[in-house]
């Protein structure tokens, strides 16, 4: 069996939005190679800063999701953390974690918080 190990919702999208920042500044950087080419260079940098605007937009997303986690206390590692959906998995230690009585003792899989799969 392999070893899987599962990452936070909340941590997965900040990881994406923190991506888009860095993504934006490579793209402005790759702009500043056409310096020659007026309308080029404009091109890259308005596609750069819209990336790192897309990632405040996101930032401001998960912020706001994350003020509606069920925060707990995690039985593994003891640290606070918080959870999205129904099946979700520490911040701190990866350990899969679940609030629904129903899903207790289940192999771990994110498609649970899908609504097809709650029925």
């Amino acid at each position: 069996m392999a070893d899987i190990t599962y990452k936070s919702k909340i941590n997965k999208i900040r990881t994406f939005a923190l991506s888009l920042v860095f993504i934006g500044f490579i793209i402005m950087y790759v702009g500043l190679l056409f310096k020659n080419i007026g309308w080029l260079m404009l091109i890259f940098m308005i596609l750069g800063t819209l990336s790192v605007i897309f990632s405040s937009v996101v930032y401001f997303w998960i912020g706001m999701l994350s003020t509606r986690a069920i925060p707990i206390i995690c039985p593994s590692c003891e640290k606070p953390t918080k959870m999205l959906g129904r099946v979700d998995a520490c911040m701190h230690c990866k350990q899969p974690l679940t609030l629904d009585k129903d899903l207790e003792g289940k192999e771990f899989d994110e498609s649970y918080n899908s609504k097809k799969k709650r029925r």
